[in-house]
């Protein structure tokens, strides 16, 4: 199949300077030797021997299966070891004791990995996607993606989701023989799709489906309808052009992007929403955004605070009182998915994972009676802790250090390090701001903040 190739200069697509882009006649298998892991699968889950392979041609590990390479690869990844000082809620700097886009990965994997085990899926991809998952952040958190989307919206804006894609199969320069990190067709399709299918062909069909929540897109080419699932049912904005990185990869491998993924990166998507539920009352009473008085009225979490008092008093020590509420809560959510997931399994009776995959709906969920309940509690950490006057004034500030940052880079290419300014185009076209859009994205907070300190010779109150 020929390649398209997103060097084009057509400004809907990122550009990157690259080795040329071929689709080798191995893509799709792997060349062995294939090693599976111990212990008993069940027959829907993902398994090495079955694996469509990778892009480009490898000798497999003699220890280790292809979905454990993959998670190692990403490991040792310069943009996994990034997310140290990258933006979860709370701005890196402002405490040591709050999430980070790392830490919030690893409770992503702890998390995907036992419900991967739980149900005899393969616990190394679940674990892959889900340290990989938020690769693609910018520093900030969402408010650094917003202010990069907006800067970029006359090349194709931004989304986190479609460059982590873009990472893994182009930014990471690690190999001698390729750009990327080569991952397996699996990985890829669970990093791209781990929300549901980006590719509506029957909308009354995937009206039937449940997914996990999205996230904020981008539109860089026109395609087929695009799923941004929202809430449970993911019934609103079908109309989504596919963002360009994920349409241009698509065409040289196809994703299947009309289909939901498999079991490990749909356990993966779910254990990533009970990670930052948690996580995020975890610090937001850490921080004295919110009290447990005003949480102990919150849905869901309420009945938690609520059975914590009972249990153990209300002058127990906060970090005490945290942990107990924190371990019941997400006892909770953990055992509702798996209830409701086992029930789904069997009623599907999947062969394989293709099976699984081509079901028309998700088979990873919560229960309906938890997901409103979900709902109702992401709309109280909106209103507690994401809308604080002490979140949005730093990110605010976070707003204008990526605007600034990128309108002064793409005018003046030169202030980027030489080995990206000789990658750019003229001032302000769209090679050039392409170019700045990769630069300013894999920035750690930290380092972004440093960048505005060298070129604008100030601070800024972030």
């Amino acid at each position: 199949m020929a390649g398209r190739n997103s060097c084009s200069s057509t400004p809907s697509l990122y550009v990157v300077p690259a080795m040329a882009e071929t689709n080798p006649a191995s893509a799709g298998r792997l060349l062995g030797p294939v090693v599976s892991p111990p212990g008993p699968r069940a027959p829907f889950a993902a398994r090495p021997e079955t694996s469509r392979g990778r892009l480009y041609p490898e000798s497999e590990s003699a220890t280790r299966s292809c979905y454990s390479r993959d998670r190692d690869r990403i490991i040792h990844s310069s943009a996994f070891r990034r997310l140290k000082h990258k933006t979860q809620v709370f701005v890196q700097h402002e405490g040591d004791y709050y999430r980070t886009r790392l830490t919030h990965s690893l409770e992503v994997a702890q998390l995907a990995r036992s419900l991967a085990r739980s149900l005899a899926a393969d616990e190394d991809l679940a674990e892959t996607v889900a340290l990989a998952h938020d690769l693609g952040h910018t520093p900030f958190g969402h408010a650094g993606e917003e202010a990069l989307d907006a800067a970029t919206r006359d090349i194709g804006g931004f989304d986190h989701n479609a460059h982590t894609l873009r990472l893994v199969t182009r930014l990471e320069h690690r190999y001698a023989d390729f750009d990327g990190l080569n991952l397996t067709w699996e990985t890829l399709e669970g990093l791209v799709k781990h929300n549901g299918p980006l590719l509506i062909n029957d909308p009354l069909r995937f009206q039937l489906s449940l997914g996990s929540p999205g996230s904020p897109s981008h539109a860089e080419t026109t395609s087929p309808s695009r799923a941004s699932p929202e809430g449970e049912a993911g019934l609103s904005k079908l109309q989504k052009p596919l963002p360009g990185p994920i349409a241009s990869f698509d065409a040289r491998w196809p994703l299947e992007l009309d289909t939901w993924p498999g079991l490990e990166a749909q356990l993966a998507a779910l254990a990533d929403d009970i990670a930052y539920l948690n996580h995020d009352l975890d610090d937001g009473l850490r921080a004295g955004l919110l009290t447990i008085a005003q949480l102990g009225e919150a849905p869901l979490a309420g009945a938690h605070v609520k059975g914590v008092i009972a249990a153990h008093g209300s002058n127990l020590e906060l970090s005490r009182f945290i942990g107990e509420l924190i371990r019941t809560l997400m006892s909770a959510l953990m055992e509702d998915v798996l209830a409701v997931t086992r029930a789904n399994l069997e009623n599907g009776a999947f062969t394989d994972a293709a099976a699984l995959r081509g079901a028309g709906r998700a088979t990873a969920q919560f229960s309906p009676a938890l997901s409103g309940q979900l709902k109702a509690l992401k709309s109280f950490q909106v209103e507690h802790i994401y809308h604080h006057p002490l979140v949005t004034r730093s990110m605010d500030g976070a707003r204008r250090v990526v605007g600034e940052l990128f309108a002064a880079f793409s005018a003046d290419p030169a202030l980027l390090p030489p080995d990206w300014a000789k990658t750019c185009g003229a001032p302000r076209d769209a090679a050039t701001g392409s170019v700045v859009r990769d630069y300013i994205a894999g920035m750690t907070d930290r380092y972004a903040l440093a960048e505005y300190r060298r070129i604008f010779r100030r601070d800024i109150d972030v």
